[in-house]
């Protein structure tokens, strides 16, 4: 028996649907883009063909600075760069045939101030830059030195060497205020050699002016105690290197405090304040994001300067797990982020309502043609709307969860000298990921509801094809009420369920996908009747309401 024109081209209709709905959610879920986090295929593809970590290794060690090198060179080996061992050799190399550049990680021709008076067998590794100014000859010289510059911001710092109000420090011309002596000379010596970002020494002249003027060190105590603690881990050209990329004193603060509560990512940080030439933002990520952001900085330090760069500007976490590469994808997103995720999520819209329609056009077709006010048109929009929401919802990890305060953002307090070390501090475990058992009961509970949903459709079908009066049927209908509210009872047991099973620590403590089996159950609830029972009943009531008399 051949099928009608009518039959063939409905097929065709729900088919091409279908497979369009279907593609388009395939691009929607393949989309490497988020609105408030980076996905690690966006940072693979900004990363590619850029400078990695040991080239950047290489390009310090031709610059004859060693310092700087062995520390991106460190942090090269712990993102398993290929070239990494290349390099090290070039390194071992350079140290064997410059062995008097390594202690100071370069080399400065005023440095002989501070040569002067060390005694003992010459340093063969590089060196804190403040161990140079242990003991008072060393610090003579150079004071010495700096007596005689024009620099009106070198007198300035000079002078608060004579500040007797301090809180931290021993005051400098005191028994004990040698290392707050050794800070100052070594401050002002860093502005003579033009070491400081211009923003920097601006702010610094301003602190020692009012710290003189005023005869207590005052904020400028914090700076000093910041390059003290810097002075202690760095040798000359790595600390020098980095206060030039510094613009304030409050970066120099947080990249201290970083050097203080996490040593072991030092190398990381470090190489991403020179490779992306902004202390600032670098010390701003790691204070906002705490430990998952040095793993961060990390893997985009994997893929080399672009993905960097990338993160460090967008100032945003990462997503979990990369998924399936989409190059197409990434590069658009990667060039016009704001445009790809409005394509993402307008292609999931187009795919649910496609599909949606195909769903009617194939399963509930007849029923529609008999129940033309139950089926409005509009209802697979609504629908898809409604579903998309939930989906930018799900597919936004760090949307709805509130930035948790950082390890990283606890200030140590330092009353007195010398307690510069770190507290031992837990891992962070507020970063918002969505474990693979949560989305599965979100999936679940989904289906659940669609299940409910097609359900109450049958029953309203069944309803209208019998051969009862119309008053029956509306008696039949009232007498479904509990079915058509079966989504609700359905929602509140999943959410029970939920929470029950993370109770039990069978799936993760997550209370949206508990609370999304209830909200699915509103949903569904509200489209059964507003959309179809509310309309098929009107229907009846105007069936049996009498006919108006003729002439009224």
């Amino acid at each position: 028996m051949s099928r009608s024109p009518l039959s063939g081209s409905l097929s065709l209709v729900w088919t091409a649907g279908l497979l369009s709905g279907l593609a388009l959610l395939a691009v929607a879920w393949l989309l490497p883009v988020n609105v408030k986090s980076l996905n690690p295929t966006l940072l693979r593809e900004a990363g590619r063909g850029t400078r990695t970590a040991a080239a950047f290794a290489r390009e310090w060690l031709e610059l004859d600075k060693p310092g700087p090198a062995a520390l991106v060179l460190e942090a090269a080996r712990s993102v398993q760069d290929r070239d990494a061992d290349a390099v090290d050799r070039l390194a071992a190399d350079y140290a064997r045939r410059q062995p008097d550049l390594v202690p100071w990680g370069g080399w400065d021709v005023a440095l002989e101030p501070l040569l002067a008076g060390r005694q003992g067998a010459p340093l063969t590794e590089s060196t804190p830059v403040l161990r140079f100014l242990v003991t008072a000859q060393p610090r003579a010289n150079l004071r010495a030195y700096l007596a005689t510059s024009r620099l009106p911001g070198v007198q300035a710092l000079l002078r608060t060497a004579e500040v007797q109000q301090t809180k931290r420090f021993v005051p400098a011309n005191r028994p004990g205020g040698q290392p707050l002596e050794a800070v100052i000379l070594l401050t002002a010596y860093l502005w003579q050699r033009e070491q400081l970002a211009t923003t920097l020494q601006r702010e610094v002249r301003g602190l020692a002016e009012s710290a003189v003027a005023n005869g207590q060190l005052g904020t400028l105590e914090d700076f000093y105690l910041d390059v003290l603690t810097l002075g202690r881990r760095l040798n000359w050209v790595q600390l020098s290197e980095l206060l030039r990329t510094a613009t304030n004193t409050a970066t120099v603060a947080q990249f201290a405090h970083l050097a203080r509560v996490a040593p072991e990512h030092l190398p990381i940080i470090y190489t991403a304040a020179l490779m992306t030439k902004s202390t600032d933002a670098v010390a701003r990520y790691l204070i906002g994001f705490g430990r998952p952001g040095a793993e961060n900085l990390r893997l985009a330090l994997s893929h080399g300067e672009g993905a960097m760069r990338q993160l460090v500007e967008r100032q945003v976490p990462v997503t979990q797990g990369g998924g399936a590469d989409f190059e197409f994808g990434s590069g658009f997103a990667l060039r016009h982020p704001a445009w790809a995720v409005a394509l993402k999520y307008a292609a999931f819209l187009a795919g649910v309502f496609l599909l949606l329609r195909s769903l009617d056009l194939r399963l509930f077709f007849p029923a529609e043609k008999a129940l033309r006010g139950a089926f409005p048109k509009m209802g697979s929009g609504v629908l898809a709307a409604i579903l998309t929401f939930i989906f930018f919802v799900f597919s936004e990890p760090f949307l709805i969860k509130a930035a948790a305060a950082t390890e990283y953002q606890v200030r140590l307090a330092i009353p007195i000298l010398g307690q510069t070390a770190a507290a031992a501090i837990p891992p962070s475990t507020n970063a918002p990921t969505m474990d693979s058992t949560t989305l599965v009961s979100i999936a679940v509970f989904a289906l659940l509801q669609i299940g409910v949903y097609f359900i109450c459709l049958l029953k309203i079908t069944e309803i209208d094809r019998q051969t009862v009066p119309v008053a029956m049927k509306l008696k039949l209908m009232e007498n479904e009420e509990n079915l058509f509210d079966s989504g609700l009872y359905v929602g509140i047991a999943g959410t029970a369920t939920a929470l029950v099973l993370q109770v039990l620590g069978l799936i993760e403590a997550n209370l949206l996908a508990a609370y999304s089996s209830n909200l699915f159950g509103i949903v569904c609830v509200a489209l059964v009747k507003i959309r179809h029972v509310r309309a098929y009943k009107r229907k009846l009531i105007l069936e049996t309401a009498p006919a108006a008399p003729l002439g009224a």
